[in-house]
């Protein structure tokens, strides 16, 4: 028999007074009560209730079982609540992983509205370019950029993400603007090492860091691929420009990944309907 059911049932009975009434309040019947109070002390090995006709009640054993009972059965039913509340209200501790990238602006802005919408989860977020084990870190969600998401991970597709090649106008003047993918043979590529490049650039440095390569672009060192979302400012201030004689990759797409679909927490599946949200409108604004 099921001891934690015994123990609910002996629970019962004390505090309702009789087999009976525990059997009515818990749905099952009254022989079937005394079956789970006979496992319980056969268990133990120990006689938890002194029986009569007319009425019951605790031998010594019985009563300090009934009282370490109350209390175990208590803390499991608030752990209970507790681990349920997080199912049906977004709350805790959510731990992202993202590309460096999203350490921009718009991403910031959608952090920042999406705690407004949910004040009682924190967010733990860390970025990298690669590919973050999930279990082993203990994440809760990744966000992947990939044209080929992970077959062991439940995604859900987000949005699509621009890359553009861009450099410095000072750049540019020093050593034109590239026309044709023979161009490119004169120029200095500031080349991610996340996705592969297949173009004539002269390596001036490779990074797994879009934030460095962006910096480098700024300083006038190439041409760079880079997302817009981190870019789009320095375009709209002139201070990269994008090279659009570039034969430009298939947009990727940006997926939200996770392990379990089976009781997805509530902070989970509200970041990732508020993402997908947000872009939805994005696109149809």
């Amino acid at each position: 028999m099921d001891t934690l059911q015994s123990m609910w049932v002996f629970r019962n009975i004390v505090e309702l007074g009789s087999f009976t009434r525990a059997a009515e309040f818990m749905d099952i019947s009254t022989a079937m009560a005394s079956k789970h109070l006979h496992h319980l002390e056969k268990s133990i090995q120990a006689k938890l209730l002194n029986r009569s006709s007319r009425r019951i009640s605790l031998t010594e054993a019985g009563q300090e079982y009934y009282h370490r009972c109350v209390e175990a059965l208590d803390t499991l039913s608030e752990a209970k609540n507790m681990a349920q509340a997080g199912t049906v209200k977004p709350q805790g501790l959510l731990k992202i992983t993202a590309p460096n990238w999203c350490a921009s602006r718009h991403f910031g802005e959608l952090i920042a509205e999406y705690r407004q919408q949910y004040p009682n989860v924190t967010l733990s977020v860390y970025l990298d370019s690669q590919r973050t084990d999930l279990v082993a870190e203990g994440i809760d969600l990744a966000l992947r950029v990939t044209n080929n998401p992970e077959p062991n991970l439940i995604v859900k597709p987000i949005t699509k993400i621009n890359f553009l090649w861009v450099a410095s106008p000072q750049y540019l003047h020093q050593h034109g603007i590239p026309h044709t993918l023979a161009d490119l043979k004169q120029h200095y590529g500031l080349l991610p090492q996340y996705v592969h490049l297949d173009l004539p650039l002269i390596p001036a440095c490779t990074s797994n860091s879009a934030l460095l390569l962006h910096q480098m672009a700024l300083n006038h060192m190439g041409l760079a691929y880079l997302p817009e979302w981190m870019i789009k400012e320095d375009i709209e201030q002139q201070r990269l420009q994008t090279i659009s004689h570039i034969a430009h990759r298939e947009s990727p797409t940006l997926y939200a990944a996770y392990m379990n679909r089976e009781f997805l927490s509530a902070k989970v599946r509200s970041f990732i309907d508020f993402l997908a949200m947000k872009f939805a409108t994005d696109r149809t604004g």
